[in-house]
Formats: structure tokens, C-alpha cells, sequence
């Protein structure tokens, strides 16, 4: 999908936010939106009572097609905390296990008033396809999709960022790891690039970086020392084991050799640099315990800004899809009186 055509679909006419699917056409000022929203619900954990009336009587479903425990768990704790009605979906003893098709699933839901789905599924582009062809009056929200996208995890890093290093000019970010069949890092050189780091490096073995990542604005490093010179912010991924066809890893010992960071490889960034990781952590695999629970380390920091980031897009989603809504509702009534005068 074009940036254009991804742009248009997620914004309203007034330029609000309907739909949350990918950070690819979105620019700064959205971005820095969602993220002073999320810094004013950060305070809120801390509040004996936890809860806004922002979603107040509108039913958010959670379809989550593939294994989640911190983004299905922060989507649930961020929807409820906005005050609104919170179904979770077993996919498994859904009627999709019996062979009904997404689509009539998604239109079941829809006919029973509900507001705001939550996707998570493995094929790349099924949020999208939800949004333009199934239920384009539900705001959809991508919690993750095949190797596409996951804009709400890129977002509370850039939260995180923000939050410890103040400004994102000048800084330089390292991506570690299996970068090839990372959703998570597409959404977060699109959020890196488009809030203004002076570099953002991918850092891996050649079957895990492919040079075409060069085009959206990376550079790439095929040695850990030379990518972590100097740099502000490190973020680990996953290996994610379960994508990988073929032999695209020696073992995992020798990845943790060449490419896991330890107090020593540590050093070879800035000493006030930060350490990241989206989760799930393979200890001794991309990263050791002693970096993981270290100082450096705001990995936990990362999931408290995950639900006050999820609060902020799930809010302005949904006031963009209500404004969509009224503006419909305007323009009928004015062409039914138009009609009534003709």
C-alpha cells in the first residue's frame, strides 16, 4: 500500500487519527501527538483510581489470531482503564474454528454494536484489509500483522526514548538482531526516521539484514562493535524461531557470540546509553542477564509506557471515527433537505 493510500485510509477528513495500522504515511506531528497524549496517562498508574470516562459505553474486542501476553494483556488493562467494555475473543473456540470465514466473524461483531477491534494475525495486511473492506466504520487497531507492521510497540518505544533522552535529534539507535522477519523493527525505523534521529543502524548477520533495508533510511552493520560504536540507544529483538525456514542461523550460541549483548559489548556504546527489548527475552541468546536487569536496561519502563500509549491511540481513534461519523451524519441530512426543496 502507498503511503498516500495508507495515510488517507487511517485519517479522517479532519486529519484524526480512525484507524491505527502502520506508521508508514503517518508524519511528526501525529507521532508526537499519540506520544504528549501518552505522557499525560502515564500519571494515572500511580492514582489510587485508574480510569478516565474517555471510552465510556463503547465495546473494544481483542481478535488476537496469533500467542500475545504484554501487547493483548496492555491493550485490555489500556481500553478498560479508559473506562470502556472489554471482549476478549478466543479464537480457538470462536465459530472460526468451525469454518466461519474472518469476515462473517467480523461482521457478527459489528452488528452487535461493537466499536473498536483490536487485531492481531499473521498474514501481513489483514488490519488493513479489515479496515477498507470488512468494517470500515469500527476503528481498527493493529496489534501486530505477519512481518508488516506493529506501530503501537514502536510508538511506547519511542515513548521510552523520549522519556530518557528528552529529544530525539542527534541520537543514534541500534536494531539488534533478526531483523528479516521483524514487524517490529519495520514500525520502528518508520517512527525513528519520521520523529528525526540523526542515525538509526541494523545490526546482524547477512541472512538476518537484507540490504533492501537500506532503503528505508538505515544503515547497516554486519559486526556488532562497529554497529554499537557510539550509539544512544540499543534495542534487542527476539530470534524469532518460528518464522525461519531454512538455515539461516549457525546455532544460537554462535548468535550469542557474534551479536548478544553483554556487559562488554555494552561497552562499546555511549555510557548513558539505554537497553531495550520488545519481548518475549531468550536470556543468553540476544541478551544476558546481567545487561537485562543491568542499569542500562528500561525494558520493564517499556511496558508501563505501553499501556498509557495504547490508551492515547485507542482514544484518538475512537473520537476520530465518532467526528467521521457526525460529519457523515451532517452531510446526509443536508442532501435529504436538499432533496425535500428540489
Amino acid at each position: 500500500m502507498m503511503r498516500s493510500e495508507s495515510r488517507a485510509l487511517q485519517l479522517n477528513d479532519q486529519g484524526q487519527l480512525k484507524h491505527f495500522l502502520t506508521l508508514d504515511g503517518l508524519d511528526k506531528s501525529i507521532l508526537t501527538e499519540i506520544l504528549d497524549r501518552a505522557d499525560s496517562f502515564l500519571s494515572m498508574g500511580e492514582q489510587s483510581v485508574k480510569k478516565v470516562p474517555l471510552l465510556r459505553g463503547k465495546t473494544v474486542v481483542n481478535l488476537f489470531f496469533e500467542n500475545s501476553t504484554r501487547t493483548r494483556t496492555t491493550f485490555e488493562l489500556a481500553a478498560k482503564r479508559l473506562s470502556a467494555d472489554v471482549i476478549n475473543l478466543n479464537i480457538e473456540t470462536s465459530a472460526t474454528s468451525k469454518g466461519e470465514s474472518l469476515l462473517d466473524t467480523l461482521q457478527n461483531l459489528e452488528a452487535m454494536q461493537s466499536d473498536m477491534f483490536i487485531v492481531r494475525h499473521a498474514d501481513s495486511g489483514a488490519p488493513h484489509f479489515i479496515a477498507e473492506h470488512c468494517t470500515p466504520n469500527v476503528a481498527i487497531i493493529n496489534a501486530g500483522d505477519g512481518r508488516h507492521a506493529h506501530p503501537t510497540q514502536a510508538m511506547l518505544d519511542m515513548l521510552t526514548i523520549r522519556r530518557h533522552k528528552q529529544n530525539f535529534e542527534g541520537l543514534k539507535v541500534a536494531i539488534v538482531g533478526d531483523i528479516l522477519h521483524s514487524r517490529v523493527a519495520r514500525s520502528q525505523i518508520h517512527a525513528l526516521n519520521t520523529l528525526g534521529v540523526d542515525e538509526v543502524r541494523l545490526i546482524g548477520p547477512k541472512t538476518l539484514v537484507p540490504e533492501y533495508f537500506k532503503e528505508m533510511g538505515a544503515k547497516i552493520y554486519y559486526e556488532l562493535e562497529n554497529g554499537l560504536e557510539d550509539v544512544d540507544v540499543i534495542i534487542m529483538l527476539r530470534l524469532q524461531k518460528e518464522r525461519m525456514k531454512g538455515a539461516l542461523l549457525p546455532s544460537e550460541s554462535e548468535f550469542y557470540r557474534l551479536y548478544g549483548l553483554t556487559e562488554s559489548s555494552l561497552a562499546w556504546a555511549k555510557p548513558d546509553a539505554i537497553v531495550m527489548h520488545p519481548g518475549p527475552i531468550n536470556r543468553g541468546v540476544e541478551i544476558s542477564s546481567e545487561v537485562a536487569d543491568g542499569e542500562h536496561s528500561v525494558i520493564l519502563n517499556q511496558v508501563t509506557n505501553g499501556i498509557a500509549v495504547r490508551m492515547a491511540i485507542l482514544s484518538m481513534a475512537m473520537s476520530g471515527q465518532l467526528q467521521e461519523k457526525e460529519s457523515q451524519q451532517e452531510s446526509e441530512q443536508q442532501t435529504s433537505t436538499m432533496g425535500e426543496f428540489n
